[in-house]
């Protein structure tokens, strides 16, 4: 008997609520130091950064996956707190980037971590998947330096349109059971390097187009919600990018959309302060042990 089938027959005899939840944890990853191992070779983030850290599995929790560029790293560590002890949040390994990216990347993941490609990996499936590609599209590229007055933009809408088609299916088809969350790519201010301002609108609109026509799909509209944030908490004049605060609000507001989707009521969030805290004691951390 599998582990899986070991957790379907406590459930039935009404014996998993009496387990407590770190046991869960343990018997569903009996062979957690291998997924530890398996985590640490997906890349160097995984073995440096906090918010790529390896998450143990805890049985009885709904797993739930991001997948987005430097935005959503910013934004996950304040969904994961947001559902404390609601459920398991993993983000994809590295910056998701552009869309040409997505199913090549999810591909990585799945054949590195989850079995059969993983002897004693995980085996549990996917309840939500909250997924963003977009920034990465509209930018503008000359070799790999932003340069939009030279460069080649990434994705035109066309390719854009058309590789959103090609994701969807690709998790539909690969992730049947999980609730699909797409959130609109986040605003691109004045004087952005490598952006024009106002591509996330057109790009949105094309993205949106496209939900349509998959009604499975739950739209989160991060993109609307990120304006007035990127304004009052932008890390600087024409960077994409948020401060802590801006990130917590972001994920805060993420949290929701998939506490939601799983009939859940999200945790009130720590502070930016408390969890740049447990970024910086977890990174020194890790530098001492590599001195």
């Amino acid at each position: 008997m599998n582990r899986r089938e070991s957790f379907k027959l406590l459930g039935a005899l009404g014996l998993v609520s009496l387990i407590p939840v770190k046991t869960l944890g343990a018997i569903l990853q009996s062979g957690g130091e291998i997924c530890k191992e398996a985590w640490a070779s997906l890349g160097k983030f995984t073995r440096i950064r906090y918010q790529f850290r390896y998450i143990e599995p805890i049985a009885n929790l709904p797993k739930v996956f991001i997948y987005g560029d430097s935005v959503s790293i910013g934004y996950t560590e304040y969904v994961r707190v947001s559902l404390k002890n609601k459920a398991c949040v993993y983000r994809l390994h590295t910056n998701g980037q552009s869309s040409d990216y997505f199913i090549p990347r999810m591909e990585a993941l799945r054949k590195k971590m989850f079995e059969p490609f993983l002897k004693g990996g995980w085996d549990f499936e996917w309840d939500v998947i909250h997924f963003n590609v977009g920034l990465h599209d509209l930018k503008y590229l000359a070799g790999n330096k932003l340069d939009k007055e030279k460069g080649t933009q990434v994705s035109t809408l066309e390719v854009y349109e058309e590789n959103l088609h090609k994701i969807i299916n690709y998790l539909n088809t690969t992730y049947p059971k999980a609730k699909l969350i797409f959130a609109t790519t986040t605003p691109v201010p004045e004087g952005a390097d490598g952006r024009f301002s106002g591509d996330s609108i057109k790009y949105n609109e094309v993205a949106l187009k496209v939900m349509k026509q998959y009604p499975e799909v739950v739209v989160n509209d991060l993109g609307t919600f990120s304006i007035p944030v990127l304004k009052a908490h932008g890390v600087k004049k024409g960077d994409v990018h948020y401060n802590a605060e801006g990130s917590r609000l972001q994920g805060i507001q993420v949290a929701e959309k998939i506490a939601n989707a799983i009939g859940v009521t999200p945790v009130e969030c720590p502070s930016a302060a408390t969890i740049q805290a447990q970024f910086k004691e977890y990174e020194s951390k890790i530098k001492n042990k590599r001195k």
